[in-house]
């Protein structure tokens, strides 16, 4: 499995023994090799994870996440390797997640590596520039062994090069495979049928897209800034985010983009774009800014430090292992997913899930008890529901916050709502079902309105309803493009939310008011 260090799933720093657990229980469940990385490419953020899977005798690939900067030489992750070796590696894997990896680069750094490290090397290459077959075949010339591939039914885009392709490109040389194209040949003609069911989450990138040798942006990242810039009502603005990318990752440290940087310097990309540069930092940037990811290549803006670190209420960039500064926490997340669960029985595993995703996990669990669900493939085209009868009650099924409702409206205009697994077939009240609550009130005309500054979902108010709030007081945290963002108030008063926890806003959405 991909594992993040210490960041395990998340977006996030884990205590130890949280990485601990994961590890084990994931070993437990059936990983054999765990493949460890860290956005910033910093060793102390390996360690946790690489002593709990040694600790379950199971494989380590320590993975070093290849980018193009200035300040990342084929002598960074020379150093890096042998650094990742001497931690107690199994392998090594190189992680090109922009496909920015050319071939006689590939080339060269396997073979500066395989000069200092006697560890298998595996190549992990994005296809979204068009160069990765080329560089399979090269870094396979210097001495890698092991090269990640799709089925081509599967292939290319921002997936991997076919391995087909590989396998015929090898024949015949001392590189061949060994593999029976023609079985490989019957693989990619199932997975082509399974692909049609998905047919409908396909990113837009299905060819090289060269925009990326220029720009450094990963084509999954590309594709996640249009969208969110989308929701944003800014899609007009995307060659500007593009352009500002290289401005917030320079003035960060230059991390590689890769998950979970690349979300936090291509959503303050989109911040500074939207708002001017760095009027708002999202919580994440701060926390880069301020080192609690670990330490990156190259030096920072002192000046968006210094900015990071006064929200922070902190004097200075951390210079130890991040983790260190985070107390055990397992316990603390046992008795939150007991509470959650209504149980004092719960399962590591259920523990680990809600540690993991604290958001998704009280739905998913509530809908797990509801017994397995089956998926099936939606018609490519769905048709138009028909329009209720004159005089007849309409029935709809809406989702909310991921969860499905059924909406009666009769002739009246009166409205009557059930969760969707209530519902009767009759156009009759469903049982249980309660009337639709009002809107929430509207902002009274005598106060300040704060509107939500981007599209997002309100994660928690910051203040009591009523209370008195200074001027620059956070009063709303508001999770973006999987960011968090603080709200504060542009006045002091009496503060009045509009809206709770949970709602979904769009840009400009009035959520409080000061009087």
């Amino acid at each position: 499995m991909l594992l993040r260090g210490q960041n395990l799933l998340g977006y996030r720093h884990y205590a130890d023994d949280v990485v601990a657990k994961f590890v084990e229980a994931a070993a437990k469940n059936g990983v054999d090799v765990f493949r460890i990385f860290d956005a910033v490419n910093d060793p102390r953020n390996f360690k946790a994870a690489t002593e709990a899977a040694k600790k379950t005798g199971k494989h380590v690939q320590a993975t070093i996440s290849y980018a193009t900067t200035p300040f990342h030489t084929v002598k960074t992750y020379v150093d890096l390797a042998k650094e990742l070796a001497s931690e107690g590696a199994d392998s090594l894997c190189i992680k090109d997640m922009a496909g920015l990896l050319k071939p006689y680069d590939a080339y060269e750094l396997v073979k500066a590596i395989k000069k200092v490290v006697d560890l298998p090397i595996e190549i992990h290459s994005h296809s979204t520039t068009g160069m990765s077959v080329a560089t399979l075949a090269k870094a396979a010339e210097a001495g890698a062994e092991i090269l990640d591939t799709a089925i081509s039914s599967l292939a290319m885009g921002t997936s991997h090069s076919p391995t087909e392709t590989m396998v015929e490109i090898f024949k015949g040389t001392p590189y061949d495979t060994g593999l029976d194209t023609n079985l490989l040949l019957e693989i990619a003609a199932y997975f082509r049928d399974v692909r049609k069911n998905y047919k409908k989450f396909e990113s837009s990138f299905l060819g090289a897209d060269t925009r990326i040798l220029v720009s450094q942006v990963p084509g999954g990242m590309l594709s996640n800034l249009e969208s969110q810039l989308k929701d944003q009502g800014a899609s007009d603005k995307i060659d500007q985010v593009l352009k500002e990318i290289a401005v917030v990752q320079k003035d960060f440290g230059y991390p590689p983009l890769v998950t979970p940087t690349s979300q936090i310097v291509g959503t303050q990309a989109v911040f500074n774009v939207l708002f001017g540069r760095y009027n708002k930092l999202t919580g994440e940037s701060m926390d880069l800014l301020a080192g609690k990811y670990g330490k990156c290549q190259a030096p920072k803006n002192t000046e968006v430090v210094k900015k990071a670190l006064e929200a922070l209420k902190m004097d200075a960039e951390i210079t130890h292992r991040p983790a260190d500064d985070i107390p055990n926490e397992f316990a603390k997340l046992e008795e939150e997913t007991k509470k959650l669960l209504g149980t004092q029985d719960v399962a590591v595993e259920d523990v680990l899930t809600y540690a993991m995703f604290p958001k998704v996990a009280p739905d998913f669990f509530k809908k797990r008890s509801q017994g397995p669900v089956t998926f099936t493939a939606e018609p490519e085209t769905p048709k138009a529901a028909s329009a209720p009868a004159a005089g007849q009650a309409a029935k709809y099924v809406v989702n909310v916050n991921g969860a499905d409702y059924t909406v009666v409206v009769r002739p009246e205009g009166t409205m009557a709502v059930a969760p969707a697994a209530q519902a009767t077939q009759s156009a009759a009240v469903p049982a249980g079902a309660v009337p639709v609550s009002a809107a929430p009130v509207g902002p009274s005309g005598s106060g300040t309105v704060i509107p939500s500054p981007v599209a997002g979902t309100i994660i928690r108010l910051n203040a009591g309803e009523g209370s008195s709030v200074a001027l620059g007081q956070t009063i709303i945290i508001l999770e973006s493009m999987k960011m968090e963002l603080e709200v504060k108030s542009t006045h002091a008063g009496a503060v009045h939310f509009l809206v709770t926890p949970g709602t979904q806003v769009s840009a400009q959405q009035p959520i409080a008011e000061i009087k």
